[in-house]
């Protein structure tokens, strides 16, 4: 069976997150699509649970393939291009770290094939199931993603862009195929280097104006970095990696 839409997902040594997100790509309400796994040179047990999980589910197409030069955007990169070469007419990209709300593909279908659109992003909310949150905890992560959001409005702006800026998470967007090749794609960049979702999504804007900010689309985002940076390094962590961790990879 072909599929035209295709969920791209890398992943580097998440053996305790990799299966949750799996199985609510499983729980999807809409399950035409086909599934990447790219294993980023992963040294812990994930390579094992997605070769696992490929074999044992048989109802969508499931690949895994290897990318061994580290980084998020070499590993995206590499999983939307196969799915390209597999046929698919849009990509879409969640992390192994988050959770998709149960009708996620079924959005992003409706944005893609019924609206039309060749770049649709969506909205990102914390995870409740990694540790307790208090109201005031998810208070404070919904103003440092207000403060990424906003940032952009004010300072990405410019003759140049087709449509006014909003934030694409890596977890949570989905580009046609066309459009990613002719955008030249995710940079394959390191994680320390660049933000390569907004690399991607800048250059989109100055490429088409059939784009959009979707609400009801969204997935649940790990807290960790928040957790283990704190409130300001994560904010400069965004803002063009103006703060450097000694640990990158938080797990």
């Amino acid at each position: 069976m072909t599929h035209d839409l295709y969920v791209v997902v890398p992943f580097f040594n998440e053996e305790q997150a990799l299966p949750q997100t799996l199985r609510a790509l499983v729980e999807q309400e809409n399950q035409n699509f086909a599934l990447v796994l790219v294993d980023n040179g992963s040294t812990d047990a994930s390579a094992a649970i997605a070769i696992e999980f490929s074999h044992r589910i048989r109802h969508f197409a499931v690949q895994v393939i290897q990318e061994p030069v580290k980084g998020t955007g070499a590993a995206a990169d590499t999983g939307f291009r196969h799915a390209i070469a597999a046929g698919a007419r849009w990509i879409a990209r969640t992390d192994a770290d988050c959770l998709p709300r149960a009708n996620w593909t079924r959005v992003l279908r409706q944005a893609l094939e019924v609206n039309g659109l060749d770049f649709v992003a969506g909205r990102i909310k914390p995870r409740q199931d990694e540790l307790p949150l208090s109201r005031a905890r998810r208070a404070l992560i919904g103003l440092v993603v207000w403060i990424a959001e906003n940032y952009g409005k004010i300072h990405r702006r410019g003759p140049q862009f087709r449509y006014p800026y909003f934030m694409a998470a890596g977890n949570n967007l989905a580009i046609s195929a066309e459009l990613y090749l002719q955008s030249g794609g995710f940079p394959r960049s390191s994680l320390e280097d660049v933000n390569e979702d907004r690399v991607l999504s800048e250059t989109v804007r100055t490429l088409t104006a059939n784009a959009a900010f979707r609400d009801d689309l969204v997935v649940h985002n790990s807290v960790r970095r928040l957790q283990a940076y704190g409130v300001v390094n994560t904010l400069r962590w965004y803002r063009n990696r103006g703060y450097r961790p000694d640990v990158v990879d938080i797990r």
